[in-house]
C-alpha cells in the first residue's frame, strides 16, 4: 500500500510542477522540504499548559523517523525540548507526536528533522496559560468547500498577531465527486481536489485531505497557530448520524467501514487528539469543551417531508409531529455518556471558578423558524430538494417548528438537558458553531431564564442564503428572520469569512469577519460586525 501512496505524491508532485508548486505561495524552503520528502507542511494541536501536539507528513519508500526540535526562538539557538517520531506508511506517511514539560502561555518554534538533515518548514505553536489569565482570542472557523473558492478567510488570519488559538468546527473538507457541490458552473477553475469522485474508501479520504492541505493558507494558518478541531457531516457525508448518512447508499457499501475509513484518515491528517471528544483549560478564564453531535450517539435526523408524506393534511400531521414524536426525550444528539461528561464538566468548571465556560460544537443551538416571506425568496429555477424544504418550512413554521432539523433544533429534549445542566452550573455559556454557511448571534434560554450565547460563524467558501435567494437583500432576509425566530439577535446572510472571540475576565466580543471575495485571492476584508456580552448576564448587550 505504501507504494501506491508513493506513487500518489509523485503524480500530485508531476501533476503541479515547478510552476504550479511555486504558485501555492510558499517560501523557498517550504519549496525545497516538499521536495525532500515534507509534503504538507506542519500542523499543531492539543495545546495544554505544558504540552502540545505536533504534525507532519514525511513521504519516503519506507517509515522513516523523525526527530522533532523545539525552541523559544525561531533561530532555534536554544532546543529546549522535542523527541522523535515515526512517519509511518500504514498512517500515510503522517506523524504525531505529544512533546510535553513546556511552560505555560508561552510561544515556541518547532521542525521535523529527516534522517538525512533535511528539515520541515518551522512552525509555531502556543501553550495554553496556567492561573489568573486576562484576555485570550480565538479565532473560529467552518465550512470550507476548496473548489468553491479560495480560503481568503485562512489567509487573513495567518497574517494577525492577536490569535491564541484555532478551533475549526467542522466540513474542513466535503465528500462531494467533482461536479457535484460545488456544479460545474460555481467551481472556480484552479481550485481542484483529488479523487475526482465522491470520497468513500480510505484511500479516497487520504486523497482528498491530501488535496485540501496542498493549499497554501491552510498549511500557513496550520503552521502559526495551534488548532482544536473537530468534525461534522462532510468529513464523513452529509447528514451523518450514527447510523448512517444521507449522502451514503447501498451501492457505497457497508456504512461502518466508510465511517471508520473517515474517521482513520481524519486522525492521520490533523493534529487532533485519539479520543472523540475533550476540553481545554485557560488559566481560570475558560474551559473550552469540543463536544462531538454526530457518529457516536446522534439519532437519525427528522424529515419534514417525510413526515408529511403519504397524502392527508400536512398541517394535522406536522401538528401531531410537533405535539409528540418532536419532544421525544428519548432522542439523543451526544449520548448519555458525552451528556454526563459534559455537565460535569460545567459545574468542575464553576466550582473550580473559572469565568467562562465555552462549547465549542458543530451545529447551530439557536431556533430559527421560516418567516413566511421565504414564499417569495426562491426563484423557480431552484432545484427540486430546494424547493421541497421552502414548501416544507412554511408548513412546519405554522405548526410551531424550527425549518433544521438537522441542527439542535431538531432535538429539543437534548438541547434542553444541555441548557439546564449549564444553569445549574451557573456557568457563563458561550456556544461556538459552524455548519450554516452563515453568521449568527443566538442569545440561548431554557425554560424561559438565560442559559448562555451563541456565536455562530460563517463558512470560509461554501454558500449560505445569498446563493439561493438572489434579488433578495441581506437586510431584508435578516430582518424577515428575527420577526420570526426570537432567539436570534443578528445575522449575515450573504458573506464569508470566520470569527474571533476575544475573552476577557468580564467580557466576550465576537468579531464576524466578512471577506471581500473567494473568486480571487486576497485575504481583503469588506467588513467586521461586533457584539459583546457581559459575565454574568448570559445574554448579548443591546445593539
Amino acid at each position: 500500500m505504501h507504494q501506491l501512496w508513493n506513487e500518489i505524491d509523485r503524480r500530485l508532485l508531476i501533476k503541479l510542477g515547478t510552476a504550479g508548486l511555486a504558485a501555492l505561495s510558499l517560501p523557498g524552503a517550504a519549496l525545497a522540504a516538499m521536495a525532500q520528502g515534507f509534503t504538507h507542511g506542519v500542523a499543531s494541536g492539543e495545546p495544554g499548559a505544558n504540552s502540545v501536539l505536533l504534525w507532519t507528513r514525511y513521504a519516503a519508500a519506507s517509515d522513516t523517523a523523525l526527530t522533532i526540535e523545539l525552541s523559544d526562538s525561531a533561530d532555534f539557538a536554544r532546543v529546549v525540548a522535542g523527541g522523535s517520531v515515526t512517519a509511518k506508511a500504514e498512517r500515510d506517511h503522517t506523524a504525531k507526536i505529544t512533546v510535553d514539560g513546556l511552560e505555560a502561555g508561552r510561544w515556541y518554534f518547532y521542525r521535523f528533522v529527516a534522517p538525512d538533515g533535511a528539515k520541515s518548514i518551522t512552525g509555531r505553536t502556543r501553550t495554553l496559560p496556567a492561573g489568573p489569565t486576562r484576555a485570550f482570542t480565538i479565532a473560529l472557523f467552518s465550512c470550507s468547500n476548496l473548489p468553491f473558492g479560495w480560503f481568503n478567510a485562512y489567509a487573513h488570519a495567518a497574517a494577525r498577531n492577536d490569535i491564541d488559538l484555532v478551533a475549526h468546527v467542522g466540513d474542513y473538507l466535503y465528500e462531494y465527486q467533482v461536479g457535484d457541490y460545488p456544479s460545474p458552473k460555481d467551481a472556480l477553475p484552479g481550485r481542484d481536489i483529488q479523487p475526482t469522485h465522491e470520497m468513500v474508501s480510505l484511500a479516497d479520504y487520504r486523497l482528498r485531505y491530501a488535496a485540501y492541505r496542498a493549499d497554501a493558507d491552510l498549511q500557513r494558518l496550520h503552521a502559526l497557530f495551534p488548532m482544536i478541531a473537530q468534525w461534522d457531516d462532510h468529513e464523513f457525508a452529509n447528514d451523518v448520524w450514527k447510523g448512517g448518512a444521507e449522502n451514503h447508499n447501498e451501492g457505497e457499501g457497508d456504512w461502518r467501514v466508510r465511517e471508520a475509513a473517515a474517521e482513520r484518515a481524519y486522525r492521520e491528517w490533523m493534529p487532533v487528539a485519539d479520543t472523540r471528544w475533550r476540553d481545554y483549560q485557560v488559566g481560570d478564564l475558560a474551559t473550552i469543551f469540543l463536544p462531538e453531535t454526530r457518529v457516536t450517539a446522534r439519532d437519525r435526523q427528522y424529515e419534514i417531508d417525510e413526515i408529511v408524506a403519504g397524502g392527508g393534511d400536512p398541517a394535522a400531521k406536522l401538528k401531531q409531529f410537533a405535539e409528540g414524536a418532536y419532544r421525544d426525550p428519548a432522542r439523543q444528539m451526544i449520548g448519555a455518556q458525552q451528556e454526563a461528561w459534559l455537565f460535569d464538566g460545567f459545574a468542575r468548571s464553576t466550582r473550580a471558578g473559572t469565568r467562562w465556560q465555552v462549547c465549542a460544537q458543530q451545529v447551530v443551538m439557536g431556533s430559527l423558524f421560516a418567516p413566511p416571506e421565504t414564499k417569495d425568496w426562491f426563484g423557480s429555477d431552484q432545484p427540486d430538494h430546494v424547493r421541497r424544504r421552502v414548501e416544507t418550512g412554511q408548513f412546519a413554521a405554522k405548526a410551531g417548528l424550527p425549518f433544521n432539523l438537522d441542527a439542535w433544533d431538531g432535538y429539543p429534549a437534548a438541547r434542553s438537558r444541555l441548557l439546564a445542566a449549564a444553569q445549574r452550573a451557573d456557568a457563563d455559556l458561550v456556544t461556538l458553531t459552524g455548519d450554516t454557511h452563515n453568521a449568527w448571534a443566538f442569545d440561548l434560554a431554557e425554560d424561559g431564564r438565560p442559559a448562555g450565547i451563541e456565536i455562530a460563524g460563517h463558512s470560509v467558501t461554501s454558500p449560505g442564503y445569498e446563493n439561493y435567494t438572489k434579488g433578495v437583500s441581506d437586510a431584508a432576509r435578516v430582518s424577515a428572520l428575527r420577526r420570526s425566530s426570537p432567539e436570534l439577535k443578528w445575522a449575515n446572510t450573504e458573506d464569508r469569512g470566520y470569527v474571533t472571540v476575544q475573552l476577557t475576565r468580564e467580557k466576550v466580543t465576537a468579531n464576524w469577519h466578512n471577506v471581500e471575495t473567494i473568486r480571487t485571492h486576497s485575504p481583503a476584508l469588506k467588513g467586521t460586525h461586533s457584539m459583546t456580552a457581559m459575565r454574568g448576564r448570559r445574554a448579548y448587550d443591546a445593539a
